[in-house]
């Protein structure tokens, strides 16, 4: 009996978007980065050709911080947008040589860890519940705001909070949450929940370095009492 069954079809080769999503940075080539800055083909000519094209005209991706934008303009197909968007581009690289990077807070005292959280979250009329992620050496990577309303266990779960941690490739965490009442000092609940997250950060390799409770100017260090270490 003759198959009449169609044949699946070939996946088509990923487009430089769906191989950054897919392979992350390191796995692009110079013009697939470079299509990707351009945004969009021309008329019969996709991202890629452009990009192509362009660093055959440069000598390869160093000499594109040598062109300007008219000889950018002048390979077929690149508009005033996309020669814009090279140029921009360029220049932010140059840039992140040029410019020493700003020195990052560090966590490694409660002060310090109230000098920076104090002024950003002490002073809300509803109870916030966030985590300070950090480096190996106690800098600042970034803020993250876990839940907004009443902390409860629900709301600070270990596997979702530590989620976050891990993501972000953090090596310790500074947790933080205000109370409203202007009253830093903890609850039973505060404590309770304090314990268990510190516990499963030392299961998971991220520690956490302090839970801070903010109360306008004032503030609560787990580590200043000893509940933390």
């Amino acid at each position: 009996m003759k198959d009449t069954s169609i044949p699946p079809r070939r996946r088509t080769e990923d487009g430089p978007r769906e191989k950054l999503e897919r392979g992350g940075l390191v796995a692009m080539s110079d013009q697939e980065l470079l299509a990707i800055v351009l945004g969009h083909g021309a008329a019969k000519q996709s991202a890629m050709t452009l990009a192509g094209a362009l660093l055959a005209q440069a000598s390869g991706v160093h000499g594109l911080t040598r062109l300007t934008r008219d000889e950018l303009r002048q390979s077929r197909g690149i508009g005033e947008a996309q020669a814009a968007r090279v140029q921009a581009a360029v220049e932010l690289g140059r840039r992140t040589l040029a410019r020493p990077p700003a020195v990052r807070p560090r966590f490694v005292t409660p002060a310090e860890s109230a000098d920076y959280l104090l002024p950003r979250f002490g002073a809300f009329p509803v109870e916030r519940f966030g985590l300070v992620l950090l480096d190996t050496k106690h800098r600042l990577l970034r803020t993250h705001i876990h839940s907004v309303g009443a902390l409860d266990a629900s709301l600070a779960h270990p596997r979702d909070v530590f989620r976050v941690a891990v993501a972000g490739g953090a090596s310790g965490v500074v947790l933080f949450h205000n109370h409203p009442s202007g009253d830093p000092e903890p609850s039973k609940e505060d404590i309770k929940l304090t314990l268990r997250l510190a516990q499963a950060g030392h299961v998971v390799g991220v520690p956490v370095v302090d839970h801070m409770i903010l109360a306008d100017t004032q503030y609560f260090s787990f580590r200043a009492v000893g509940l933390v270490q």
